[in-house]
């Protein structure tokens, strides 16, 4: 399946689960979940591999901050399943990775993922605000 295959797989799924999703700048899928902007990341070279993101959700001060962050973001990644968070410069982004063979397993899966995430960055949230 070619990259444009599945992002026109991926565009259809995310429409008929009631999402509007549209195409950045970058080529990139993105649609909106309660105002929280998230990304589908489509490789040209891995049709194996999906990964949804939810980036910018809490933006690093300063160092003490930084240091604050990546530890919560290691304990959100260990207590959450499947999800990952992590600093990006001086933003703090979330991910589901995973592998989907065919492409068309992600159906099955993105309402769990996307859970996931949310728990991840709730988690992640909770430990900062502390």
């Amino acid at each position: 399946m070619t990259r444009q295959e599945r992002m026109d797989l991926y565009h259809e799924f995310l429409e008929e689960e009631g999402y509007r999703p549209s195409i950045d700048k970058d080529g990139d899928l993105m649609f909106k979940i309660e105002s929280q902007t998230y990304f589908v990341i489509v490789e040209e070279d891995d049709a194996e591999f999906f990964r949804l993101v939810y980036p910018n959700f809490w933006s690093i001060e300063n160092e003490d901050e930084r240091a604050r962050a990546y530890v919560a973001a290691h304990d959100a990644t260990a207590k959450t399943k499947v999800a990952k968070v992590f600093v990006v410069n001086d933003d703090t982004w979330a991910s589901l990775e995973l592998f989907c063979n065919p492409p068309e397993t992600v159906k099955t899966v993105l309402p769990r993922g996307v859970s996931s995430v949310q728990t991840a960055v709730d988690t992640f949230t909770q430990i900062m605000r502390a």
